[in-house]
């Protein structure tokens, strides 16, 4: 023997020999020579795994029969087959049909691609004859092959179960900034044909998730009845296996589909290990190294290859082709509705004073006893939806109006005056007769309306001082325009002396113009209820 090994280090080589590794694994755990582990294993008549082999097998027959002593017991064969370690040296056979690209497939796998896209590549590009197994053993040989590591399978029928998940995509030129950046690679997996849809973006949100999700349903021609997902925050607000907080848009989205979401456990990532491996396919196989002029040319080259390629390959497991398995699986698809689901924005909004809450410059009511609560709103091109945010219950839906205008109903008008305004009111009067005087006429005039001019007018008494106010609101009350705007102009003309008489008619005139504006509101306002 080469070699002297401790007993300790003897009876593991032996105990892993009589497992059935080779002797190339034997070597890398332990660290004992493949020809040193070699000859320990045959003494003590341990069958090797020939190179290449799987398996155990048995002892090779000698080349020369043995010779039998006069005890009638066999002696050690005359000539002994050697079958552990000795392989075919380099160049003895026909050289591959793959050594014509070897730079070619060196600088491949030094970009991280894997011999499957090598190859489709080499196929797709340079009119490669050969097939799949040619470019693997080659790359192998060069050393890049992956070990693979084992997963969990989880079964699913036809039409039930489809997964998602977001990877990172290639570098793709930016059209805004002329820069290239990194995509974001959209994967939805079916659970039983293994189908996939991959879609390239590049930035997410909330609707755009949900957009991914609708696009790819239309794609497929159907909808799955479950989608599985991690709890990441375009589609999960609060993780909870029991209880998950799903995004409103994304939940109404699905259920539009017909779809129910079925978050993972927090940090749980083989329970969607179908979509996983979608994922790692696409970065691996087509998009590894590759960089694209728009993402328009990205999503062309990334569709080619699922329908050349992806689509026609036979699934390792199954042992099936995909688009075979995914016309089985179609019929079984939930059908699409006839219209694409309405996108709208939400948010939370508080409701003030007045009874109303604010969406883009417009304001609209909320049911009586929501007054300094927080409600979550919905809005679109023409409806604006007040919710509950316990419940989801919806309290109001108002149809869009403009900007500075406000929707109320005739039944949300509260009989007398909140006691919050009041309490704005006596704060008025306690800051000065004057500026007591003029909210109380704006309250006159304009109702619940008028508390946020109200609230303007006190910040003006914390800006410029209750003096330098009461006199503003004492001219406003002698030209007869008790407005929160003239007080304000007023002020900010002249805080420290009076305004003069030239100074003042403008003011007038356009206080008249607004005075006009707002009896027209109010008039409207009377006719709508």
């Amino acid at each position: 023997m080469s070699h002297v090994l401790s007993r300790e280090k003897r009876e593991q080589v032996i105990a892993l020999g009589r497992l059935g590794w080779s002797l190339r694994r034997i070597e890398q755990a332990t660290g004992v020579r493949r020809e040193t582990a070699g000859d320990y294993l045959r003494g003590a008549g341990i069958a090797l795994r020939r190179p290449g082999g799987w398996g155990r097998h048995g002892p090779s027959k000698a080349a020369i029969d043995p010779i039998t002593g006069s005890d009638g017991v066999d002696s050690k064969a005359a000539i002994e087959v050697i079958t552990g370690f000795l392989a075919a040296k380099p160049g003895c056979g026909p050289p591959s049909s793959c050594e014509p690209y070897r730079e070619l497939i060196a600088r491949e796998l030094e970009r991280g691609r894997n011999a499957m896209g090598i190859w489709q590549d080499l196929v797709d590009r340079h009119g490669f004859a050969g097939g799949y197994q040619s470019v693997r053993r080659f790359v192998r040989n060069m050393g890049g092959a992956a070990r693979a590591e084992a997963r969990a399978i989880i079964e699913t029928r036809p039409g039930e179960e489809c997964q998602v998940d977001y990877g990172t995509g290639p570098m793709v030129r930016d059209p805004d900034s002329g820069k290239y950046r990194r995509t974001r690679l959209f994967v939805l997996t079916l659970g039983c044909s293994r189908k996939c849809v991959r879609l390239l973006v590049f930035r997410s949100s909330a609707r755009m998730w949900a957009e991914l999700h609708e696009k790819a349903f239309r794609r497929l021609g159907g909808s799955p009845r479950v989608v599985v997902l991690d709890n990441l925050r375009e589609g999960v607000l609060c993780p909870d296996f029991y209880d998950p907080d799903l995004n409103p848009l994304y939940r109404d989205v699905l259920a539009h589909y017909g779809v129910t979401a079925l978050p993972c456990r927090v940090r749980d990532p083989d329970r969607k290990g179908k979509v996983e491996s979608g994922v790692a396919h696409a970065q691996k196989t087509p998009l590894k190294g590759k960089k694209f002029e728009s993402l328009e040319e990205a999503q062309a080259y990334l569709d080619h290859w699922e329908e050349h390629w992806a689509d026609k390959r036979i699934h390792g497991r199954t042992k099936r082709q995909v688009a075979a398995m995914f016309a089985e699986e179609k019929p079984y698809l939930q059908p699409l509705p006839v219209e694409p689901f309405r996108y709208y924005q939400y948010g939370e909004r508080t409701v003030h004073l007045d009874g109303c809450v604010e969406v883009e410059a417009a304001y609209y009511g909320a049911p009586p006893g929501w007054i300094g609560r927080k409600v979550n709103v919905q809005w679109d091109a023409m409806f604006v939806r007040l919710l509950n945010p316990r419940t989801g219950e919806l309290l109001r839906e108002h149809l869009s109006g403009k900007r500075g205008g406000h929707r109320i109903r005739d039944a949300d008008r509260p009989r007398r005056t909140p006691p919050k305004l009041l309490q704005l009111l006596a704060r008025a009067h306690k800051a000065g007769a004057n500026i007591g005087a003029v909210c109380n006429a704006i309250h006159a005039r304009q109702g619940e309306l008028g508390a946020r001019r109200i609230q303007g007018v006190l910040q003006l008494v914390k800006q410029y001082g209750s003096v330098a106010c009461d006199d503003a609101c004492a001219a406003a009350l002698e030209l007869r325009t008790a407005e929160y705007r003239f007080v304000r102009r007023y002020l900010e003309r002249s805080p420290q002396a009076p305004l003069t008489l030239r100074q003042v008619d403008p003011l007038i005139r356009e206080l008249s113009q607004y005075r006009d504006l707002i009896q027209q509101r109010i008039h409207f306002e009377e006719s709508q209820s």
